[in-house]
């Protein structure tokens, strides 16, 4: 019984990083990815054509997606890291530890559960998460609040890779086993939260912007 709470050699920088009863991973980086794109790809087919049929333009039909995408990745993959703190000790391949087990190689923040991580990942999932399925309705059906809704959640996004790279950098940025998984990971995994967030809140800050310049002009119109 003992030896088989007994811990594995775990994987993860610093070397003396204290996880008792770690199980390496049972699926490969390979695996992982696989599984992941699959996810991607099947979700992007299901919007698209929803989407097709709601007659929204490309724009739209994207940001459905997107949405969708980003929502679901909140809300299931960051919320199962948020309330499963003992991931690293799953014995039985579920697919969300073995994310979290490899994607910590990247970052072993994530497996030494560092409080600034899990407070940024706990309020994005609770609130961003729902927020961007919210906003998939929004465009689908035209509601008026659709762009100022994109734009406060790009901005959540935004603040909450901002402080994850900020702390990480106050702490010595050194959480990543080898330069591979550093920029893998690290970097790449996360640079989609930088630059779609930003795309979405310039367009969005634009229509808004505009909007209120039509109603302005309208008003003076009126009043002539």
């Amino acid at each position: 019984m003992a030896g088989s709470q007994a811990s594995h050699p775990h994987p993860y920088v610093p070397r003396d990083l204290h996880l008792p009863g770690y199980v390496p991973c049972f699926l490969s980086q390979s695996n992982i990815l696989t599984v992941f794109a699959s996810f991607t790809v099947i979700l992007f087919s299901l919007t698209w054509i929803f989407s097709g049929r709601l007659k929204k333009t490309k724009v739209d039909r994207l940001l459905i997606f997107w949405w969708a995408f980003t929502g679901l990745t909140h809300m299931v993959l960051e919320g199962y890291f948020v309330f499963a703190p003992e991931f690293f000790k799953d014995n039985t391949g579920f697919y969300l530890a073995e994310v979290w087990k490899e994607y910590s190689k990247g970052d072993s923040r994530y497996a030494g559960r560092d409080a600034g991580v899990v407070t940024v990942e706990g309020l994005t999932a609770v609130l961003e998460g729902p927020a961007s399925l919210l906003a998939v309705y929004a465009i689908s059906t035209g509601k008026s609040y659709s762009y100022i809704l994109q734009f406060a959640i790009s901005l959540g996004q935004l603040y909450g890779t901002a402080v994850y790279y900020i702390t990480a950098i106050l702490e010595g940025d050194n959480f990543s086993t080898n330069s591979f998984y550093y920029y893998a990971y690290y970097i790449g995994a996360n640079f989609s939260w930088i630059v779609i967030p930003s795309i979405i809140s310039i367009r969005c800050w634009r229509k808004i912007s505009a909007a209120f310049q039509a109603q302005s002009q309208t008003k003076k119109h009126k009043t002539r």
